[in-house]
């Protein structure tokens, strides 16, 4: 006779393969099932949906369009029919993602296992990474402990041979970028690489990594990992959600994406749960944002919307009530020596973050405090010194703080939001901008 676990397996993954290899219950974060019923409560309402959905897009005939929360509500589908009638800015969008997409599939899968140096753990699928701000210290002579030089970042933590960090961020742009690239074109070759790269990283036993960040942006001399490390892991969060957009090929299977959704439920709960992520969750400044950001598009890709919720919902105090002001600026990224640059960092977090809500029915975008702390007007703080490259910004930023292009998301989501044309016009002045990705995420 069969267990509770068995039945109920079997019941997920059916609900997994009519819903193209979305696994929408999570073993990890339910109680042992102490009784069948208790397990299936929460399951068959989900079966039923799944069953009535899936039944009626196939009479409809209607492209099924996986959820990608990287992408604002009904763009992706709206992309593809704009595409399909003849749009020509979309149009040069695409070819430069499909562009993009045939230097990536030249990408050799990346692994954590390639790395010269080992673990504290001893283990070579650990990933590490050292901070990057962080230098031998001059007066001691083994430059131990290391010190802080904020913004100036340490050659040492882009190493190959002892970080993982660089492979982190190439394994998730360009599982996005073929995604992206196979479910607007179809074309197999680039499911197929994206397949083999996220095979290599999240699955097979001889490189994938093991499901934790214990040991991220090390500082040498005082400890072997810190919570801030888990600001590199959102390359993970970005993988995860992509993968799904390679629904309907042959070279990604349900049980690949099953698979997929086990990893990540324990990753997920690793980030919830450890004592490096409550630091993360604990911390004020973009760092606490970003974790936001990774957790709940982590909880949205996964199935636990109720998470993805509270996270969003609670942002709005613990986020934005705290970290703008009434003018719009952003104190705990104007102490910082490139303060203009970690303004519009945090800024794109809680955009990222504000999308995300819109998936869930939480509107951070409108969200606004009593005394005016509100998204928007940190946007618009920011927007004089960047419109106006000569305008002095009085705050320290030791580089070259105009780089336009990481605006250009962020105002197309605040165009659509606040129905602003002022903010599409300063995309319009941008000349390279029709030729971006966003241009298919965030659909005009």
């Amino acid at each position: 006779m069969e267990t509770v676990d068995e039945i109920v397996a079997k019941i997920e993954i059916c609900i997994a393969k009519m819903q193209f290899g979305l696994k929408p219950q999570t073993p990890a974060f339910s109680s042992d099932s102490k009784t069948l019923r208790r397990r299936l409560f929460p399951v068959w309402p989900i079966l039923v949906a799944s069953v009535f959905w899936f039944s009626a897009s196939v009479l409809m005939a209607e492209v099924v369009v996986p959820p990608y929360f990287s992408a604002k509500p009904g763009s992706l589908a709206k992309a593809k029919e704009r595409l399909a009638a003849g749009d020509k800015d979309l149009a040069r969008a695409l070819r430069k993602l499909v562009a993009d997409a045939d230097e990536a599939l030249r990408v050799q899968p990346p692994s954590v296992t390639e790395k010269a140096k080992t673990p504290p753990s001893g283990d070579k699928h650990d990933y590490i990474s050292l901070a990057p701000y962080f230098w031998p210290d001059p007066k001691a002579k083994d430059g131990l402990p290391y010190v802080r030089n904020d913004g100036h970042v340490n050659p040492e933590s882009r190493d190959e041979r002892a970080n993982d960090s660089p492979r982190v961020a190439l394994m998730g742009n360009t599982i996005e970028t073929l995604s992206l690239a196979y479910f607007f074109t179809g074309n197999e070759a680039y499911a197929n690489q994206a397949a083999k790269i996220a095979r290599v990283w999240f699955l097979d036993p001889a490189t994938r990594m093991n499901p934790n960040f214990k040991y991220a942006q090390a500082v040498l001399g005082v400890n072997d990992g810190r919570g801030t490390g888990i600001l590199e892991a959102r390359h993970i969060a970005i993988a995860i959600d992509a993968v799904k957009l390679l629904t309907g090929s042959k070279f990604w299977t349900v049980d690949n994406q099953l698979a997929i959704n086990a990893w990540g439920n324990t990753f997920f709960n690793w980030i919830l749960t450890s004592d490096a992520g409550k630091d993360e969750h604990a911390s004020k400044n973009n760092h606490g944002t970003w974790y936001d950001v990774q957790t709940a598009r982590l909880a949205l890709c996964l199935g636990h919307a109720d998470i993805a919720r509270r996270i969003v919902e609670e942002a709005k105090e613990r986020r934005v009530a705290i970290q703008i002001e009434p003018d719009g600026r952003q104190p705990l990224e104007l102490v910082r020596t490139t303060s203009f640059s970690y303004s519009r960092f945090n800024l794109e977090a809680l955009c990222e973050l504000a999308t995300l809500g819109e998936y869930v029915g939480v509107d951070l975008w409108h969200f606004k405090t009593a005394d005016g702390r509100c998204v928007q007007k940190a946007l618009n703080f920011l927007l004089p010194y960047l419109e106006n490259p000569a305008k002095h910004w009085p705050y320290e930023q030791i580089k070259d703080k105009h780089d336009k292009g990481e605006f250009m998301p962020i105002l197309r989501q605040a165009a659509l939001t606040y129905k602003a044309p002022e903010y599409e016009a300063m995309i319009a002045k941008n000349p390279d901008a029709k030729g971006k990705t966003f241009q298919l995420l965030f659909v005009k």
